[in-house]
């Protein structure tokens, strides 16, 4: 499991992960990976991804060979871009999408947080798309980190530094989660909302 977060204040979107892989109760750390990063970046997006440890593999591999069908620059953009995924999870990847039988949908089996110029967004496996105003979290991390930033989100200017802390926390608690961290900032456009100080 891992723990991703973002934050968006002051002008910015920040994205940070741990770097912790786990196989059951196996602890594939960064000091034992070359490529262990939970970020990827496509074109000016930043993309975590949490779930099966197979998954970084196949978003790189989507990344090289379908990037003409990608776009995560808004909420509907992203909703489009992840209905087309499904498709190719399923067709190229052999993804199983089965769920419970009362749910409504097929799981695409991947959550992730995204960052980039026009804001912070989370896309979920049932293809649910949401754009964020402050902070969220997303891993088995997600109620540690969540607190942490809630805690530091009102009296912490430096975006950055809020991201860092949601990590930490899930880094201390959470016994799938682990340092070092990877933390990525940009700079908001203009016209992106951003939550009025307190």
């Amino acid at each position: 499991m891992s723990a991703i977060v973002v934050v968006k204040k002051a002008g910015k979107a920040v994205i940070g992960a741990d770097s912790l892989t786990t196989f059951g109760r196996t602890k594939f750390g960064k000091k034992y990976q070359r490529d262990g990063d939970k970020i990827h970046k496509f074109e000016s997006s930043y993309i975590g991804i949490v779930g099966d440890a197979a998954h970084s593999n196949v978003f790189e591999n989507i990344i090289e060979k379908y990037a003409a069908d990608l776009r995560f620059d808004s909420r509907k953009h992203i909703f489009e871009t992840y209905l087309h995924l499904h498709e190719i999870l399923k067709d190229k990847f052999h993804l199983n999408p089965d769920v419970a039988e009362d749910e409504a949908y097929q799981s695409s089996q991947i959550d992730a947080l995204i960052a980039n110029e026009n804001g912070i967004f989370g896309m979920f496996e049932f293809r649910e798309v949401h754009e964020f105003e402050k902070f969220w979290a997303i891993g088995s991390g997600k109620p540690y980190a969540l607190g942490a930033m809630f805690a530091a989100y009102d009296r912490i200017d430096d975006p950055e530094e809020i991201a860092r802390m949601g990590i930490t926390a899930a880094c201390d608690f959470d016994n799938a989660c682990d340092m070092p961290m990877t933390v990525f900032s940009l700079k908001l456009k203009k016209n992106s909302p951003t939550p009025e100080p307190k």
